[in-house]
């Protein structure tokens, strides 16, 4: 069952689904096998096996109606800082992203490294975030052709995002830096380093 609170990328509408996720996961009931966020939807998937004879999403329903839910402050998720290597062979796009700015490089540094990002959504691989926040002015499309191999850990930009790559593999996103941290290993607990929800600091290293 797919739950829509609006049709764009908004830091609002994102707030409300994560504050929503996060209270039906508090009050979880026994049919609820997954709850996943998006950046403006949350998908609830239910156990048929537990509505015998019954619609399962009628009574998915009426159980929501029920509940009340509230906004909830930035202080309900948690911050993860990220040490990130600039530039070099680490971020093979970072000049081609401070020209298309109009920014010198440790300008453009600085200002990625000043916002507090949310992670919209896991997604596009495992682990993978979508982070809301950018400065507008560091905003660029993607290439026009992918590259066959972005290493894993690295940081890109695409559109008005930012994000990581967990594992190795093709990528279309201008990449601007890489950590060394292991976004998502499955033999965690849980796998993904970050969570829908959490809030996310570059913080510049030299390497």
């Amino acid at each position: 069952m797919l739950l829509r609170f609006g049709d764009d990328i908004a830091p609002d509408v994102n707030a409300r689904v994560h504050a929503t996720s996060r209270q039906i996961g508090q009050r979880r009931p026994s049919w609820l096998l997954d709850i996943v966020p998006a950046y403006s939807s949350l998908m609830l998937v239910l156990d048929l096996n537990a509505f015998p004879g019954r619609d399962a999403q009628a009574d998915a329903i009426a159980w929501l109606q029920r509940q009340t839910f509230v906004p909830e402050g930035t202080d309900a998720a948690r911050e993860i800082e990220i040490a990130v290597h600039y530039g070099g062979s680490d971020g093979p796009d970072l000049a081609d992203v401070a020209r298309n700015a109009g920014l010198d490089i440790a300008d453009l540094i600085a200002r990625h490294t000043a916002v507090r990002y949310t992670v919209a959504m896991l997604g596009f691989a495992p682990g993978f975030p979508y982070l809301i926040g950018l400065d507008p002015v560091l905003a660029m499309p993607r290439m026009d052709t992918p590259r066959t191999r972005v290493e894993a850990g690295s940081v890109g930009i695409g559109g008005a995002q930012t994000g990581i790559y967990p594992q190795a593999g093709p990528g279309g996103w201008r990449i601007i830096g890489r950590t060394r941290e292991a976004l998502f290993d499955a033999m965690r607990d849980p796998p993904a380093l970050l969570a829908p929800g959490d809030r996310v600091r570059f913080v510049a290293v030299a390497d």
